[in-house]
């Protein structure tokens, strides 16, 4: 552990980032620590299904700042998250070169990857550590409609750790082609699946996600001493779609983690925004239109 600190102390310096005075005593040696990111296209440099200004020397730039901000959250937190969810990745390459060209090969993080059927090219994801999560077995679940036939989105991602199943979505969008009908038949899968993996002898299912929906309350975040109004901000209102449902009986602290690296001002409406990738074609230079959510596992 003091190991790590170091390391990532080290990091932080050689990044120029601040680290925080301390880490606020926000967890117990005991308390796992999840974390889920829509990491907005992080799509292959060139690749067809990117903005055609998408390109090696941007992808790196954005590996780069989404290794920033996993060294953030451990200093936050006072040490590295243990299960790191990810959605809107295009396939397994894009996280071996993530895991290699940054500080984080350093780190120890195993990746869970499927390729799902999604129309975008998008899939979920996990980075674990091996050495505090030990996994049982992983796999994608698909989504189908009232026929039976495959939904071409993404697929919702089950792995099965020893003392805790975590399950990572990302909804059907509420824009494009998007039906809320699609969102009801990915909340119904989600919870027919928590369902069978808790009969089937799992102590709790964490279900984590993009939701595509602004389903919770944005002032229960205070609770946990929250400062962001939210995950995204739409037409210069602030929406909490990222988020978790539980299954079983454990504990949960979230935290949106809406450090200064990941923002940027809001000319238009006002206050600050997350710093997208991409304004429509345009290169904005940031890392993702959402902000990431910590979830603090007590299982005592």
């Amino acid at each position: 552990m003091k190991l790590t600190m170091i390391l990532i102390l080290g990091i932080c310096a050689i990044y120029g980032l601040h680290p925080s005075d301390s880490s606020e005593s926000l967890i117990n040696g005991k308390d796992k620590i999840v974390m889920f990111w829509n990491i907005e296209n992080f799509f292959e440099p060139y690749s067809t299904n990117a903005h055609n200004t998408w390109t090696g020397k941007r992808f790196y730039s954005k590996c780069d700042g989404i290794s920033k901000t996993i060294m953030l959250v451990a200093d936050k937190f006072g040490r590295l998250p243990d299960v790191i969810c990810l959605a809107e990745v295009e396939n397994r390459s894009v996280l071996n070169k993530l895991l290699r060209s940054t500080l984080l090969r350093k780190l120890g993080y195993t990746i869970i990857h499927y390729d799902s059927p999604d129309h975008r090219g998008i899939d979920c994801a996990i980075l674990y550590h091996d050495s505090t999560m030990n996994l049982i077995k992983s796999s994608p679940k698909h989504l189908y409609d009232s026929s039976e036939v495959i939904i071409p989105t993404r697929d919702i991602l089950i792995a099965q750790f020893d003392s805790l199943a975590v399950m990572v979505n990302h909804h059907p969008s509420k824009v494009g082609n998007g039906k809320s009908s699609g969102r009801a038949i990915a909340m119904k899968r989600m919870n027919s699946l928590a369902d069978s993996l808790l009969h089937a002898g799992t102590h709790a299912v964490l279900s984590v996600g993009d939701f595509n929906d602004h389903i919770w309350n944005t002032q229960a975040l205070s609770a946990f001493g929250n400062t962001a109004p939210g995950t995204i901000k739409y037409n210069g209102e602030w929406e909490k779609i990222d988020g978790y449902f539980l299954f079983g009986n454990i504990g949960v602290r979230e935290y949106v983690f809406d450090s200064p690296l990941l923002l940027e001002k809001d000319k238009k409406f006002g206050g600050s925004k997350p710093r997208r990738t991409f304004i429509g074609p345009r290169y904005n230079g940031g890392i993702s239109d959402h902000l990431p959510v910590i979830f603090i596992i007590s299982q005592e």
